[in-house]
């Protein structure tokens, strides 16, 4: 296979730049459409159910990462097929975490202004945010309860925490109990304006509630710094009697007790548990929805036997809608509190039905939020009432609640398939198949097998379209991606979810190939133009299966995943619970009679990486603690040591696990993609990197692909030059890449004169009438439809020349500094010293980016005319005009055209 030097890959992301703009007016999607996306979360409906207020997540290029403001939708106003939603805040800063009062007249907020610190406020009448009031250290998880508003932080400084401050000692002691400073609940009183401690706990709280009636508060503790990593010691959940006072512990034997919610009635909260084989070191498993009642200090299991767990529940009076994990969907079910009991019953939704996330309900039970998507159709946020009646719940929805991402309407979306076919132990495996683009029946398509991390993660039936995984952008390269729940998977229940503990590696990597088998006896895919990808959990199996099969694939991208378990156990932020769980043990346990555990050798892909053939590129983080930060070293090293397969190794400068910044995220998939494009698809013709692509020489180059004939621009039909035109985007309108030259004139009006030098000139000095006669003429000669630019193309092509006339030839250009109004009527005299005309050639300056067409001349030259209203428009300037962004647009001093032709 050909392959590139590495300096290509610098060039081939300047290109990939330049086409963004034009990706996004073509329909065709860019990475920047899947980095900077728009969401929506954390949802409050008002008291009165007459508004919502949500926090929506936005790129910051500033900031170089996304941030957060809050918006107000008026479910009162609709509009169009949604509501009417007003921006309430708009600083570079994130608001988060917005509810409403007991009222509904204020709504108070957290933000990252002023450290965190404090607790912000705004009315829905308007006006400026404002601080209700602050602490001295940062503030989270903000609930209001009636006139007080809880919420959970840290005391100040400590004399020890001063004192190293002071000293600016930024040693990091790793193990430091003593010092392990709690966080704790709070309340503040808005009307006495008082905080208050409602706990004296010694260690950090990562979950609470609090009941209804205040009477009741639940937590949860991390006892160790490090339980992340050790697994030890587990954390301890107590129920505190904020009424008589004091504490007890409760759920001790529940494994990660957390989510908990009370019910309406303030008697009792529901909670998550995992179940799982191993939770003395901290093994995955599957998560269960239990009940606690607080008058028997008892609790009872209430998705009762539906066997592969939940993703999720909202707590809606007493009862509980709950997200049913479904293998490569969800299940919607609504739990009905009956004594000790719970009563299953499924609402109808329709098309939506199996597809729907849960976002928020309402203080009174009747109304809901959700998320509708699948692999093929971005997010839509949906507003809903719902009725709990003796005969079932029933939902109705009402519309969507706000439209995001407004752009991806008319880009072409993958279509997706959910899958299955007969893996490892002959279980049934689940993935999704996303089709290229344009897919042909009975065409076999490359293959890209996107594999997810976890390993419970799980790859379901919604739109997640991101930097790591980007279906889109390889669909439209005519690929199929393959998405496989690989054994390990969450969703598919407890047993799936334990069969790799002790046996990683073996299933997943069958599953994966069998699901290639299928596709492959399908007819679907060409077996030899494959490539894979995985980000951590996904990396790591695309690694070893470029290890145990070094001629499947083509082409593979891992980004943060470990080729050396060995080194992974004690520098992985949770190697202990991990490694142990998935190999038996930690590596000096004796196993099957040895003195050593050799699975942490024998699973470890860097000790057979002289096996790998494939081009590999990799992506890590300097600051990972999922996947230390020198595996990406190790797995470099090894690779460009053995020589048998090209390496590229990107280190992405403080980012953790997942990539923060946008900038990181865009170089990874630009890189990404390149990768692909030269080792798959083929698209890797050699770039010069001393090529700048806006350059005079770049212009010069585009400009000698312009059809000419014997030296004048414009091609040959019926022994007559006509203009050369291009289309403006797939199947549209195509407009004149230059304008109409003196030469071409001559071809329809003979008695039309110009110097010998100047037939690629542009025609001036004739009238609307006789541009007229020219398209009519031209008509004729082509048994084609050119006319002139409407009214509103005129005014859009204004819009687009405005953008570049300064720099063109315009008297701007001639003024040589950034004239103004009053300068340009001075300068106007000196033109009258000037003995040749200002009008240049067609092309003198670089082309304008229209759609997908490259127009020269848009700018500058001369002006040109438009329909407008049966008579003359103008658009553009002339050399001998003003370029007036803040005027109107007065008739130009030396006029040309350019033809349209009709599709």
């Amino acid at each position: 296979m050909k392959t590139l030097p590495l300096r290509y890959y610098g060039f081939a992301i300047a290109l990939l730049l330049v086409s963004t703009a034009l990706d996004a007016q073509n329909g065709k999607w860019s990475p920047k459409d899947l980095i900077q996306q728009e969401s929506a979360s954390d949802f409050d409906i008002a008291p009165n159910n007459q508004s919502v207020v949500w926090v929506k997540r936005r790129p910051s290029k500033s900031k170089d990462r996304f941030i957060s403001d809050l918006y107000l939708t008026r479910l009162d106003l609709p509009d169009g097929d949604s509501f009417k939603s007003i921006r309430l805040t708009r600083t570079e800063d994130s608001d988060r975490n917005p509810r409403f009062s007991k009222d509904g007249t204020i709504i108070y907020f957290l933000s990252s202004r002023k450290k965190s610190q404090a607790i912000w406020a705004l009315s829905i009448y308007g006006g400026e945010p404002y601080v209700v009031d602050s602490l001295s250290t940062s503030i989270s998880e903000l609930k209001v309860l009636d006139d007080r508003l809880i919420f959970r932080s840290q005391e100040g400084k400590s004399l020890y925490e001063m004192e190293l401050a002071k000293a600016k000692d930024n040693v990091q002691v790793i193990e430091d109990t003593a010092h392990f400073k709690p966080s704790r609940i709070y309340e503040y009183h808005l009307q006495d304006k008082k905080f208050k401690r409602l706990t004296d706990n010694r260690f950090p709280i990562a979950d609470y509630d609090i009941s209804r009636d205040g009477k009741w508060l639940v937590t949860r503790h991390i006892m160790s710094p490090h339980y992340a990593a050790d697994g030890q010691p587990a954390p301890k959940q107590y129920l505190w009697d904020l009424e008589a006072g004091g504490r007890e512990e409760i759920l001790t034997d529940y494994y990660k007790p957390s989510q908990f919610t009370f019910t309406h009635n303030s008697a009792g909260f529901y909670f998550a548990a995992i179940s799982a084989s191993d939770p003395e070191i901290g093994g995955s498993g599957m998560a269960e929805l239990y009940h606690f009642d607080i008058g028997t200090k008892t609790s009872s299991k209430v998705s009762g036997d539906w066997p592969l767990g939940i993703q999720g529940y909202i707590v809606s009076g007493n009862d509980a809608w709950v997200q049913l994990a479904n293998r490569t969907t969800r299940k919607l079910a609504y739990y009905r509190k009956n004594g000790d009991s719970w009563r299953t019953e499924m609402p109808d939704l329709g098309d939506q039905q199996d597809h729907v996330q849960l976002a928020a309900v309402d203080k009174d039970f009747t109304q809901m939020i959700f998320v509708y998507s699948t692999a093929s159709v971005p997010n839509q946020y949906w507003i809903a009432d719902y009725e709990v009646g003796k005969k079932g719940v029933s939902i109705d929805p009402t519309r969507e609640l706000v439209k995001l991402n407004t752009s991806w309407e008319k880009k072409q979306k993958s279509r997706t398939e959910n899958i299955t076919w007969t893996g490892y132990n002959d279980d049934e495996v689940t993935g999704i198949l996303y089709y290229p683009h344009d897919y042909e029946e009975a065409k076999e398509y490359p293959l890209i097998v996107a594999i997810h991390g976890g390993p419970t993660g799980t790859d379901i039936d919604r739109w997640s379209d991101r930097w790591a995984y980007f279906h889109n952008l390889i669909a439209q390269r005519g690929a199929f991606i393959l998405k496989p729940n690989y054994h390990g998977s969450a969703s598919h229940g407890l047993e799936f979810i334990e069969s790799i503990k002790g046996n990683y590696y073996e299933p997943e990597m069958e599953d994966i190939l069998k699901g290639i088998d299928l596709l492959d006896g399908q007819g679907k895919i060409d077996r030899d133009s494959m490539g894979v990808m995985g980000w951590s959990n996904g990396a790591i199996l695309a690694t070893m299966l470029t290890v145990r099969y070094p001629d499947l694939f083509r082409v593979a991208a891992a980004g943060a995943g470990d080729v050396n378990w060995t080194s992974d156990f004690g520098t992985c932020r949770f190697g202990v619970t991990f490694d142990r769980s998935y190999f038996g043990g930690a590596p000096w346990d004796d196993v099957d009679g040895k003195f050593y555990n050799e699975q942490y050798i024998i699973k470890s892909p860097l000790f057979e990486l002289e096996k790998v053939t494939t081009p590999t590129i990799i992506f890590h983080g300097s600051e990972d603690r999922a996947v230390p930060r020198d595996q990406g070293w190790e797995y470099y090293r090894a690779l460009q040591q053995v020589g048998k397969a090209q390496v590229r190794f990107l280190w992405f400068p403080g980012q953790p696990h997942g990539l923060q910044k946008l900038s990181h995220q865009l170089r990874k998939v630009e890189e990404e993609m390149a990768w692909f494009d030269q080792h798959l698809f083929g698209t890797d013709d050699p770039k010069n990197e001393s090529f700048k692509p806006d350059s005079p020489l770049a212009n010069l180059l585009a400009i000698q692909k312009a059809v000419t004939t014997e030296g004048h621009y414009g091609e040959m039909q019926n022994g007559s030059l006509i203009p050369e035109v291009v289309a403006l985007q797939e199947d549209s309108i195509s407009i004149g890449r230059f304008e109409v030259t003196n030469q071409q004139y001559h071809s329809h009006n003979s008695d039309h004169t110009f110097e010998a030098t100047k037939g690629n000139h542009p025609v001036s000095g004739i009238t609307f009438e006789q541009a007229q006669a020219y398209i009519n003429w031209l008509n004729d000669v082509t048994g084609k439809s050119y006319r002139l630019p409407s009214a509103d193309e005129g005014e859009s092509l204004h819009k687009e020349a405005l953008k570049v006339a300064a720099k063109e030839n315009s008297l701007n250009y001639w003024a040589g500094y950034a004239l103004t109004i009053d300068d340009a009527k001075e300068l106007e005299s000196k033109l009258s010293e000037v003995e040749e005309p200002l009008i240049k050639p067609v092309g003198s300056f670089k082309a304008q980016k229209v759609k997908n067409a490259s127009l020269y001349d848009l700018g500058g030259n001369v002006a040109e005319f438009c329909q407008k209203n049966g008579g003359p428009g103008y658009y553009g300037f002339s050399a001998y005009d003003y370029v007036d962004a803040k005027g109107e647009l007065f008739e130009p001093k030396v006029v040309g055209f350019r033809v349209v032709l009709e599709k």
